[in-house]
């Protein structure tokens, strides 16, 4: 098959996804296309050695990445982020009419900042059938007259329509299928396809001395949350299950953010000793950081939006068997509980989450390994990049051989 892939960002940046996806298709022998911006994030200015220009390709067997220009710059406003994604719009439909037009089937990573583009490039190509990966779920419903709300509503209706233009949907959690639907998805149309993690990196290791020097001490158990520490993941929750209980286990953060001041201020007011800080590391270096604690924690704040996302870090975990705790509803409460790979409760409930801590504390150690073996054959069974790509390549093939819509219907959709 010839496959086109939209993509808003795609590697060097961290764009995992749509990168593995991209070599793994044109590795099982398809034509694939990428179409893509310059890489800018997350600093918003454009990488070193680049230069934003209009003609710009790059190929290897099988495998084209086109690039074009879009606006670039911290997405601090919605002035700003709109400018981003109608310039990046533009751009990819003026280019999508020569590049894209005679691929079977369209694949588009399908986040808030693809949104203009995909709406232009399924006008432009017509009856070029597509496969979007949904990633995140925008509502237009009870949008206020502020900027925000204004841009919430735009984002909103262009995505109804290109969720009934879509020849297939793939949804990134499972709570994710009943908002497409509801924002106008055909349900016959939707399927389920949950993220995977770059498994070169992140597979079970054995720590080595210098890692567990790092994250473990006095022979505690160690909670570790690794990655963002910000407004979603609301760690003030677990550094206060923490504090009351100071001699039972060690958390160890790892990573930075916008609330990073707001949590170590709060672990400093409430004496909470045994909550440890540890700057940002490498992808690299943090399988050896997950197997030198006892389990990781993931966490989300009970915020609707929030109930129907997978965050990645829960499969980074569970490809490395390592057992999780789980403050989070929805979705990733469940994957966690269902493949008996660790502990949950509910968000934002940090006498609950307390609990959870002290009963980690008090499990045996092969129980735990026990717990990261169960959690690591759903991610390979469930989550891995072969399972994934087998889906997304199933989805393309039924997509490229479904009945041809009635001349015109796609352009009806964006009417």
């Amino acid at each position: 098959m010839k496959i086109g892939i939209l993509s808003y960002h795609f590697p060097p940046e961290p764009a995992f996804i749509p990168g593995s996806l991209a070599e793994e298709l044109a590795a099982r022998g398809h034509e694939v296309r990428v179409l893509t911006g310059f890489p800018d994030y997350p600093g918003g200015h454009v990488y070193p050695g680049w230069r934003q220009r209009w003609h710009h390709e790059t190929h290897s067997e099988r495998l084209t990445v086109r690039r074009v220009p879009r606006y670039s710059g911290r997405a601090a406003s919605t002035g700003t982020r709109m400018a981003s994604y109608l310039s990046f719009a533009g751009s990819a439909t003026l280019a999508a009419r020569r590049y894209l037009r005679d691929v079977d089937a369209l694949y588009v990573f399908q986040l808030p900042a693809t949104t203009f583009a995909t709406a232009g490039v399924l006008r432009l190509l017509g009856q070029v059938p597509a496969v979007l990966h949904v990633q995140d779920v925008w509502a237009s419903d009870g949008a206020d007259e502020t900027g925000e709300g204004r841009f919430a509503a735009r984002m909103g209706s262009a995505m109804t329509r290109i969720y009934r233009a879509a020849a297939r949907i793939a949804v990134a959690a499972p709570s994710m299928r009943d908002l497409v639907v509801a924002a106008g998805a055909d349900p016959t149309r939707v399927r389920l396809v949950l993220n995977w993690t770059d498994e070169r990196i992140f597979h079970p290791v054995t720590p080595g001395a210098a890692a567990r020097q790092l994250i473990r001490r006095d022979g505690r158990c160690v909670v570790m949350h690794a990655g963002t520490i910000g407004a979603r993941q609301g760690l003030e929750t677990a550094v206060r299950a923490a504090a009351a209980l100071d001699r039972t286990m060690d958390l160890v953060l790892v990573g930075s953010g916008a609330a990073e001041r707001r949590v170590r201020g709060l672990a400093a007011e409430l004496g909470a000793d045994n909550v440890r800080f540890v700057e940002r590391r490498s992808p690299v270096d943090m399988p050896e950081l997950y197997a030198a604690a006892d389990y990781q924690l993931v966490m989300l704040r009970d915020l609707p939006e929030l109930r129907g996302t997978v965050p990645g870090k829960l499969q980074a975990a569970l490809s490395c068997a390592a057992p999780v705790v789980a403050s989070a509803g929805g979705d990733t409460a469940e994957l966690v509980e269902r493949a008996r790979a660790g502990l949950s409760c509910p968000p934002e409930d940090w006498a609950a989450l307390a609990d959870r801590f002290w009963l980690a504390a008090t499990i045996p150690a092969p129980t735990r390994a026990e717990m990261g073996r169960r959690g690591r054959a759903a991610y390979l069974r469930e989550m891995s990049l072969p399972a994934g790509v087998d889906r997304i390549e199933q989805l393309l093939h039924e997509a490229a051989g479904r009945f041809a819509q009635p001349a015109g219907e796609s352009r009806r959709n964006f009417a």
